[in-house]
C-alpha cells in the first residue's frame, strides 16, 4: 500500500528476534536451584520477525530522526491501546532512544534486547547468573533491488558487536565474580 502511494518501502527480517513483552529491555528466562526452566515471564525470543521499512521525513521528532522507519503489520501487542507498532525511526532504535513514541523501545529490544538468566530462589530472591548481549537481532535482512541477494541492514539498527575474549579462570572466581554481580570480561575494539 505504500509503495503504491509513492512511499518508499522494504521488507525486513529479523533473526533471534526478540519478544520483550514487559519492555525492560532484556529477556529473562528464570530457573530453580536444579536448573529446571520456570514459566515465570512472557518473554521469548523468535527465530525471526518481519516488518517493513518506509523512508519518511520526521517533522514530529526532528530531522535526526528522518529515514527509515519500523512499521510492523502484525503487531503482537497493544500500544496505546490498540495494536500497533511504529513508526519507529530506525536512527532511534541504533542510539538508544526508547523513550520516544511509536514503539522504539519495543523494536530496541527486538534488535538489541540482552538474554539474562536467572536462579529463582523465592518469590523475594533472585540471582543473575549469565547474561548475553549478543544473542538478540542477527542479520537483520532486506532483499536487494534487481535480484534475489540478501543486504544486511544490521549496522542500521545497532552498532557492531564488542567482541569477546575468551580466558580460563577458576570456578572459585567464576563463582566470586557473579556474586559480586560482575562479569569478567576482557574486550578488543
Amino acid at each position: 500500500v505504500l509503495r503504491s502511494l509513492g512511499i518508499p518501502t522494504r521488507v525486513i527480517t529479523n533473526f533471534n528476534s526478540a519478544h520483550d513483552k514487559n519492555i525492560n529491555l532484556s529477556i529473562d528466562k528464570y530457573i530453580d536451584i536444579s536448573g529446571k526452566t520456570l514459566h515465570l515471564t512472557e518473554d521469548s525470543v523468535w527465530n525471526f520477525h518481519v516488518w517493513n521499512e518506509s523512508w519518511f521525513i520526521r517533522r514530529d521528532l526532528g530531522s535526526f530522526y528522518d529515514g527509515w522507519q519500523v512499521l510492523d503489520a502484525t503487531p503482537q501487542e497493544r500500544s496505546k491501546g490498540i495494536y500497533q507498532c511504529g513508526p519507529a525511526s530506525t536512527r532511534a532504535i541504533k542510539e538508544g532512544d526508547v523513550n520516544l513514541d511509536y514503539d522504539s523501545s519495543f523494536v530496541f529490544a527486538a534488535v538489541n534486547a540482552d538474554y539474562v538468566t536467572w536462579i529463582h530462589y523465592s518469590n523475594k530472591r533472585k540471582e543473575r547468573i549469565y547474561s548475553d548481549t549478543r544473542k538478540i537481532g542477527k542479520f537483520i535482512s532486506t532483499k536487494a533491488v534487481g535480484t534475489n541477494s540478501r543486504v544486511d541492514v544490521t549496522a542500521n539498527y545497532k552498532y557492531p558487536e564488542v567482541k569477546e575474549i575468551s580466558f580460563k579462570i577458576s570456578y572459585s572466581q567464576y563463582k566470586n565474580s557473579l556474586v559480586d554481580d560482575r562479569k569478567i570480561l576482557v574486550t578488543a575494539v
